[in-house]
């Protein structure tokens, strides 16, 4: 199979309401070409140097999402680019995207990582973390940022039903956050005029489907478009 029909194939059992970005990691530019030809403009990359060079590279329709854990040192190199950033998670890590943004003239959409694994390699912040976060003075004083969502990773395991489990519990602290700020909203009493809650990233190639079934907007799908690594 090519990688323009798995796309297709894959486009075709996402909803409408579910964005796809196509996991480009590792990957050359040449693949990446394909799935652009086929009408992908979504790129998901976990290294910034490897975002950069490729976006310095490509058409300029494209929309890159660094998906990957972010190291601070590294934000001003996607900064000037960057259309959504998936994994953040901690207050410092906001500050300097926030910085960055400034310094050009943007404001940076991001998700707030949530740990909902039984796992200790991944990142992510726990509910207490996220309310803490949300709630502090030097949160709301953000100004080139804006929160769009929660981004979460199941456990690496073929246990559907604990999967589902974990996607089940990001979406109910979604839910809970979103209803907050539709109720801010209504009262002018907002969490911040940075947060619009209208995005969930949960999903990968071999859950992709469950994710959905769960609430999922946004899927992360590389192996199945491009073929394993």
């Amino acid at each position: 199979m090519s990688i323009a029909s798995n796309l297709n194939s894959i486009k075709a059992k996402i909803p409408e309401h579910v964005t796809l970005v196509a996991v480009s990691k590792t990957k050359p530019v040449s693949d990446l070409m394909q799935a652009y030809e086929a009408g992908q403009r979504i790129f998901g990359e976990n290294k910034i140097q490897e975002m950069a060079e490729k976006y310095e590279q490509m058409p300029k329709d494209i929309e890159w999402h660094m998906i990957g854990h972010v190291q601070t040192n590294k934000v001003k190199f996607m900064a000037p680019f960057v259309h959504l950033i998936h994994g953040v998670d901690s207050l410092k890590l906001l500050q300097e995207i926030n910085k960055q943004a400034l310094k050009n003239n943007r404001i940076i959409d991001c998700l707030l990582q949530i740990y909902i694994a039984e796992e200790e390699t991944k990142f992510g912040l726990d509910e207490k973390e996220l309310t803490e976060l949300l709630s502090c003075s030097e949160f709301k004083e953000m100004k080139n940022i804006r929160i769009l969502g929660l981004m979460g990773m199941a456990t690496f395991t073929e246990n559907q039903e604990q999967i589902k489990k974990e996607f089940l519990h990001l979406k109910s602290i979604f839910d809970s956050l979103q209803n907050k700020d539709a109720q801010c909203r209504d009262t002018q009493q907002c969490i911040s005029t940075t947060v619009h809650f209208s995005t969930i990233s949960m999903g990968m190639s071999g859950d992709y489907q469950l994710a959905i079934e769960c609430g999922s907007t946004m899927v992360r799908i590389g192996s199945s478009i491009f073929g394993g690594r």
